[in-house]
C-alpha cells in the first residue's frame, strides 16, 4: 500500500477549509436553493436542529442531528410533482424535511488524526462527507508527526526534537474550547484533489487502464431517450446520483446521448428544469429545445438567487410565457435543434465521457476539471456505446487495491537461473 495513505492524515486536507455553516431541515426549500448556490458541491448536509441554543454537544449527539445529503437532483424532482408545478409559492415554502431523504450513514465525524486509508475506507463504503473539527495546531501538519491510529497519539519515529514538536502540534485545551463547535466538512472531491497530487507515490496504479483496474462500474442506471424524463426520478441510484440517457441501437447496444444528474443540474434555474422535466422526453430534456425549434412554453418563473423584488423566490413572478430552451434550465449547446446530428451538439449537458482504456489519473483529472461526480465509460472503438460509469467510490477501491502477486511462468524456476537439460 502505498506510503501517502499511512503517513497523511485527515487534518493535512482541511487547510484552507471553510467552517461548515449548517442547514436545518426546518428551512425552507428557497433557502436550501440559496445555500447550494453558495456550496462548493451539488449536495448539502442537513441537519436537526439543537435541542438548546448555545448547548455543547458530543461526537454521538452530534451525529444523531445529521439527516442527510439534499442534492439539486432532488430539488428539482420535487419541483417537478404536478403540486408544486401548480403553486410555485407553496413549494418553494416547503420545508426541507419533507423533500430530503433521511440517511445518517452518509456523514461520519472524525478526528482530525485519523490515517488518511481509514478515511478511504469509510468513503469506499458510502460514506460522502467527512465533518471534521477546526483547529488552527493541524495547519501546515508534516506527515513526520502524522504517526497515528484512529485518533491516538503513538511514539514519534524521529527521536530527535520529537518531544517539543510533538507538544507544539497537540490540540492544547484552550484551543480544543475555542475550536469546540467550529467544524468543515470533506466530500470526496477534496480527497481525489488531494491524491492527484500524489500521483507518483501512487505509481503504476495511476497510469493503469480504468478496466485493468476494475473501476468500470456496470450497475448503472438509464432511461431511454423517447422516455418521458420524469422517469428518471423513478429509479435514482445513491451513488452517483445520476441516470444516462440512451438511444437503443440496432445492434442491441446503448449510445448515451446524455443525463440527468445533480452535478449537471447544480445552479441551474430549478423552477424551469422542474418544469422541463415533467412536460419534455428525456432526449429533449438534455439536448435543449431551443426558441426556434419547440412550440412548447413555459410561464417565466426563475429564480433570482442574488436580489430582485420581482421574482418566485421574493414573493413574486412574471405570468408572461416564453418558449423552453436548454439556456433557461443552464445548458448553453452550440446547436439544439432536433433535428441536428447529435454529434454537433456540445455543449454543458452534453455527457463526461471516457474510454475503457482510460487511466485511472487522467478520469481523475476529468472528474476534478468539470466538477463532476462521475464519468461515463464507452467502448474503445465507439464515441458513445455505453458500457458503465466511474465514480468517487470506484476510484477509491482502484488506488487502494492491493498489487497482484506476482505468479513465476510454468517451468521457471524461483530459486535461481539454472538451466536443466
Amino acid at each position: 500500500m502505498a506510503s501517502v495513505f499511512l503517513f497523511h492524515v485527515v487534518g493535512d486536507l482541511t487547510v484552507g477549509k471553510p467552517e461548515m455553516v449548517e442547514l436545518c431541515e426546518t428551512e425552507t426549500m428557497e433557502a436550501a436553493i440559496k445555500a447550494i448556490g453558495e456550496s462548493m458541491e451539488c449536495g448539502i448536509p442537513v441537519w436537526k436542529k439543537k435541542s438548546h441554543v448555545g448547548m455543547v454537544e458530543n461526537d454521538e449527539m452530534r451525529q444523531q442531528r445529521f439527516v442527510g445529503i439534499l442534492n439539486s437532483l432532488d430539488i428539482v424532482a420535487f419541483f417537478a410533482k404536478s403540486e408544486c408545478l401548480e403553486d410555485h409559492d407553496k413549494a418553494l415554502k416547503t420545508l426541507v424535511s419533507d423533500v430530503v431523504v433521511p440517511n445518517n450513514s452518509l456523514l461520519r465525524q472524525v478526528d482530525p488524526a485519523t490515517r488518511l486509508i481509514d478515511a478511504l475506507e469509510m468513503m469506499k463504503h458510502g460514506v460522502k462527507r467527512l465533518l471534521v473539527r477546526k483547529s488552527v495546531v493541524w495547519k501546515g501538519m508534516s506527515k513526520r508527526f502524522s504517526v497515528i491510529y484512529s485518533g491516538k497519539w503513538l511514539k514519534n519515529m524521529d527521536t530527535s526534537g520529537s518531544s517539543n514538536s510533538l507538544a507544539a502540534n497537540r490540540p492544547s485545551s484552550s484551543s480544543a474550547t475555542s475550536t469546540r463547535d467550529k467544524f468543515c466538512c470533506l466530500s470526496r472531491e477534496d480527497v481525489i484533489r488531494f491524491l492527484i497530487g500524489c500521483l507518483g507515490a501512487l505509481a503504476p496504479i495511476p497510469l493503469s487502464s480504468i478496466s485493468s483496474l476494475g473501476a468500470i462500474n456496470t450497475n448503472y442506471q438509464f432511461v431511454e431517450a423517447s422516455s418521458a424524463a420524469i422517469e428518471a426520478t423513478h429509479k435514482l441510484p445513491e451513488d452517483p446520483s445520476a441516470v444516462a440517457v440512451v438511444e437503443h441501437t440496432l445492434e442491441d447496444q446503448y449510445k448515451i446521448i446524455g443525463e440527468i444528474s445533480a452535478s449537471k443540474l447544480w445552479k441551474c434555474d430549478y423552477l424551469a428544469a422542474a418544469w422541463a422535466l415533467a412536460n419534455l422526453s428525456a432526449g429533449q430534456f438534455v439536448m435543449g429545445v431551443e426558441d426556434n425549434a419547440s412550440s412548447r412554453s413555459l410561464p417565466d418563473i426563475s429564480i433570482n438567487q442574488n436580489a430582485g423584488n420581482n421574482n418566485v423566490a421574493n414573493g413574486g413572478g412574471s405570468t408572461k410565457l416564453k418558449k423552453f430552451s436548454s439556456r433557461s434550465i443552464g445548458f448553453s449547446p452550440a446547436s439544439a435543434s432536433l433535428g441536428v446530428s447529435r454529434s454537433m451538439y456540445r455543449g454543458r449537458s452534453a455527457p463526461l465521457t471516457c474510454k475503457v482504456t482510460s487511466s485511472l489519473a487522467a478520469v481523475m483529472a476529468q472528474m476534478l476539471s468539470h466538477r463532476a461526480t462521475h464519468v461515463w465509460v464507452t467502448e474503445d472503438e465507439s464515441d458513445d456505446i455505453l458500457v458503465g460509469v466511474v465514480g468517487y467510490a470506484d476510484i477509491m477501491a482502484a488506488v487502494t487495491k492491493q498489487p497482484a502477486p506476482i505468479t513465476p511462468a510454468p517451468g521457471r524456476s524461483t530459486e535461481g537461473n539454472e538451466i536443466h537439460n
